[in-house]
């Protein structure tokens, strides 16, 4: 997590620059979960994935026709689309796949493979939820999804 900290500059008094943000004095780096190296922490990162998750999947933008009335729908559009850009979308900056760099595929899936897998009943066990032991902060709950009162959620009976 950042941490910015600003200063205003009170030598700006005129309205162009009443409500611009101060100057940066300082960045605070803080662990939430896992080991990452405080030199690479960033929100850019975090930022450019929500910004691709915005544009390529028109579903989490409203008056479209494919916005998710339903929570499953919606969270299975997700799930499908983080599995394609990981396994199928060929990132410029690495040169290949997500999973490619980590090792986790020897080659670039095609759609086809991704809906065969996805079909593809499967015997290994759903990750368990997080432990006590886990690499998270302290303090700290993961986080976890919450219905917003209001919608359309049909409960499950």
């Amino acid at each position: 997590m950042l941490t910015k900290k600003y200063a205003s500059d009170s030598s700006l008094p005129d309205a162009a620059h009443r409500y611009s943000p101060g100057h940066v004095t300082g960045v605070d780096r803080t662990v939430i979960r896992g080991r990452p190296d405080n030199e690479k922490i960033s929100t850019s990162y975090v930022e450019r994935f929500n910004l691709s998750g915005r544009m390529q999947m028109r579903r989490c933008t409203r008056l479209t026709n494919g916005f998710s009335k339903k929570l499953e729908n919606h969270e299975a559009a997700v799930a499908l689309w983080i599995t394609f850009y990981n396994l199928c979308r060929v990132h410029g900056t690495l040169r290949c796949t997500p999973a490619m760099a980590l090792g986790v595929t020897d080659h670039i899936w095609t759609i086809t493979e991704l809906v065969q897998a996805a079909l593809e009943p499967s015997d290994v066990p759903p990750l368990p939820h997080p432990t006590p032991d886990t690499t998270l902060r302290p303090g700290y709950r993961p986080f976890r999804q919450r219905v917003i009162q209001g919608g359309k959620i049909n409960p499950k009976k």
